[in-house]
């Protein structure tokens, strides 16, 4: 197999390292930073540094796009401009509305966000390891490819990630939650903390302790990339801002009332919900394999794998049988669990496919 990775910094890196220790896989690098393409090649993370982006794309069977959110788009449509009709061409930003946008009604691309990454950056830091067993959301839409869908996908898991699809809408808006608006806090939890502590004048008046150190690990984290992100995905993560305002004016209330055990319940239930958040999923489950009979029509695999997606159910890994005539065919997918496999083909029947689960 042969892909391309333009950008090639952490998460660049940590793909080509996985796809040529995983998928054994020629690895063309292309980066406008010439210099780190040359290290990128002496660390092994690509086989073949490139002069352009036609010139990496040229024969690969995918193409990931890893460089900020703010040229993702102009980067994957140059990708797409140079890839042939078989080729899946994909990217790693962390706001997807945009890209879909603009790119969306191409078969060939697939958007994509690996949760993954490091406390340092450049590939110097990359990892072979990087995405194992990370969520790694798609953004499939009514145009994509089926069949290049599946490999975008097959390849993802094969380096070690877990492919969930999502529209791009609510991908922003949960990123805005869970990872945009953590960012921010932590911008201005040391903003407050700055001016309590008296930081820049001539007498201190105090020491940060872990609990600070915590909640602001982030904080200024690469603001180049982050001035991007933000812009890109200002609605959602300014509505969270303010929903989160709110919260902290209802806290302010609750303090000021002196009500100990209002202000006990209040702290254990964060702490309860803490758990629910960060709860690891159960080990051992069973993978269990739904055969669906589907016809051959575009966007029917987007179809039933954001309609999954949507209830929380997870394709761990996918399989496409087309007939021989090519009219029809069948798609395996591999849920883990008993419960999650009847959920799943209650939707794909909800979808009006015919569905059932193999017998191993």
């Amino acid at each position: 197999m042969r892909i391309a990775v333009l950008g090639v910094g952490l998460i660049g890196g940590s793909i080509g390292l996985a796809a040529r220790r995983r998928l054994d896989a020629e690895v063309a690098g292309y980066d406008t930073d010439r210099a780190l393409l040359g290290r990128a090649l002496e660390r092994g993370a690509i086989t073949e540094a490139c002069e352009s982006v036609s010139d990496a794309c040229r024969g690969a069977e995918i193409v990931f796009c890893a460089a900020p959110v703010g040229v993702l788009p102009e980067l994957a449509a140059e990708a797409l401009a140079a890839s042939g009709a078989d080729t899946v061409v994909t990217d790693v930003g962390s706001v997807k509305r945009e890209a879909i946008a603009a790119l969306g009604a191409d078969p060939r691309f697939v958007g994509g966000h690996p949760l993954a990454g490091a406390e340092t950056a450049g590939v110097e830091n990359a990892r072979d390891d990087l995405f194992e067993g990370a969520r790694w959301y798609l953004t499939p839409t009514p145009s994509t490819g089926g069949v290049l869908y599946d490999r975008a996908q097959g390849a993802i898991s094969a380096i070690g990630g877990r492919p969930q699809a999502i529209d791009a809408e609510t991908h922003d808006r949960l990123m805005a939650a869970v990872s945009h608006l953590p960012h921010v806090l932590a911008n201005v939890l040391v903003a407050q903390a700055a001016d309590a502590l008296g930081a820049g004048e001539s007498e201190r008046i105090g020491e940060v302790g872990p609990s600070l150190r915590d909640a602001t690990r982030v904080a200024g984290a690469n603001p180049a990339i982050w001035a991007d992100i933000f812009a890109g995905n200002r609605e959602a993560v300014a509505e969270q801002v303010d929903a989160v305002a709110e919260r902290l004016r209802g806290a302010a209330e609750l303090l000021r009332s002196g009500d100990a055990d209002a202000i006990a319940a209040w702290h254990a239930e964060a702490a309860s919900g803490r758990r629910l958040l960060l709860e690891e999923e159960l080990e051992g489950a069973r993978l269990c394999e739904l055969r669906v009979l589907v016809p051959n029509t575009p966007g029917v695999v987007a179809e039933i794998a954001l309609a999954l997606g949507r209830a929380g159910v997870n394709i761990e890994d996918m399989g496409l049988y087309p007939a021989a005539d090519m009219r029809s065919g069948a798609i395996s997918l591999y849920v883990v669990g008993e419960e999650e496999a009847g959920r799943a083909m209650e939707l794909v029947r909800g979808l009006g496919h015919d569905v059932s689960q193999v017998e191993r």
